[in-house]
C-alpha cells in the first residue's frame, strides 16, 4: 500500500543517491510559520503540502504569505512540479489566490531544461509528460517528443526526460528499462520526488520511476530539483543579498525539503499537517532518518 511508511522507507532506500548534509541538533516547535519569523528574513517554499494539496490551496496559506510580506519577508517558491511550464505554475498559484511574481517562482522543469546535456545530432528527447504539454518552453534548438505517443522513440531517441508520471505505469517502466539495457542513453529527471500529496492521497512521481529503472539497469540518472544543489543554487540566487543563516526552506518532506535545505546551508521548516506526514507523529521518522529540521510546525 502506498502510504507514508512506504514512501519514507523508499526514500531511505535511495539515501545514498541524495546529497550529504548536516542537521540541527534539536528542532524548535511551533504552530505555524508565524512562530518562526524572528529567525528568518526569507522563505523558500515548497508548493505541495505547504501552499496547496493537489489543486486546492491549504487553509490559511494565502493569508500567511500576505502576513509574511507585511513583515518584509522575502518569498521564493521552489517546486518539483515539472508537468507545468513556469507560466502555468504561476497561473495556478494566482488561481488559488497567491500573488507570487514570475521572479519568485523556481521550477525544477526550468532547472532541468537549463542543464540538459547535448544529444547526438538528429536525435530528440523522449519525454514522459502530461498529454497537454507542448514543450514550448524548451531551450532553443532542443527537440522533445511525447514518448507515450510514439513508442518507437524507445529505440530512436537520444535521451529520456521524465517530467510527469500522469501517463505512466509499470509496463512503461519495464519498456524503458529494456531500452536502456539494450542501448544506454541519458536519463534526465525533472522531478526527483518519489510521491506527492494530493486530495485523494499520495501520487507516484518521476523520481520513483527513475530509481526503479536505475536499480534495474545499474545506470545513473541526472536529477534536477529538490533536494539537489542545482535547484537550490537557482532559488538562492534570487536571495543573494540575504545571509544563508537567515533563509529557511519550508516543506512537507524530510528527504527532499529538509535534507535539501540543510545541504544548501540554510534553515529548514517541516510542515506536518498537510503533506507526507499528515496524520502521523513525525518524531519517529526524524529519529530513524536522522534528518532533523530547524523548526517543526503544524501548518503554514
Amino acid at each position: 500500500m502506498i502510504g507514508t511508511d512506504w514512501a519514507f522507507q523508499r526514500y531511505e532506500s535511495v539515501r545514498a543517491t541524495l546529497p550529504d548534509a548536516r542537521f540541527a541538533a534539536a528542532s524548535h516547535e511551533g504552530r505555524d510559520l508565524g512562530d518562526t519569523v524572528d529567525d528568518y528574513d526569507a522563505y523558500i517554499l515548497d508548493a505541495f503540502g505547504v501552499l496547496n494539496r493537489g489543486e486546492t490551496a491549504i487553509d490559511g496559506a494565502v493569508e500567511r504569505m500576505a502576513a509574511l510580506r507585511a513583515l518584509g519577508k522575502r518569498l521564493v517558491v521552489l517546486t518539483n512540479a515539472a508537468s507545468y511550464t513556469r507560466a502555468e505554475v504561476l497561473a495556478k498559484y494566482h488561481r488559488l489566490g497567491f500573488d507570487f511574481t514570475a521572479s519568485e517562482v523556481v521550477s525544477s522543469r526550468d532547472v532541468a531544461f537549463a542543464g540538459l546535456p547535448t544529444l547526438p545530432e538528429g536525435t530528440c528527447w523522449a519525454a514522459a509528460a502530461a498529454q497537454e504539454d507542448d514543450f514550448s518552453d524548451a531551450p532553443l534548438g532542443v527537440q522533445i517528443a511525447h514518448l507515450a505517443d510514439n513508442p518507437d522513440l524507445l529505440h530512436t531517441a537520444g535521451g529520456f526526460l521524465l517530467l510527469s508520471s500522469a501517463r505512466w505505469d509499470e509496463a512503461d517502466t519495464r519498456a524503458l528499462t529494456d531500452a536502456l539495457l539494450e542501448n544506454p542513453r541519458p536519463l534526465v529527471v525533472a522531478n526527483p520526488d518519489l510521491v506527492a500529496p494530493r486530495e485523494e492521497g499520495l501520487s507516484l512521481e518521476p523520481g520513483l520511476i527513475a530509481h526503479d529503472i536505475t536499480e534495474r539497469t545499474g545506470g545513473k540518472a541526472m536529477f534536477f530539483g529538490k533536494p539537489f544543489g542545482n535547484a537550490f543554487d537557482t532559488a538562492l540566487a534570487r536571495l543573494a543579498d540575504i545571509p544563508r543563516a537567515r533563509i529557511a526552506m519550508v516543506g512537507d518532506t524530510l528527504h527532499t525539503d529538509v535534507l535539501g535545505g540543510a545541504a544548501a546551508g540554510i534553515g529548514s521548516i517541516l510542515i506536518t499537517d498537510h503533506g507526507l506526514f499528515s496524520g502521523h507523529d513525525v518524531a519517529p521518522y526524524i529519529e530513524k532518518s536522522a534528518i532533523r529540521p530547524s523548526w517543526i510546525v503544524a501548518t503554514t
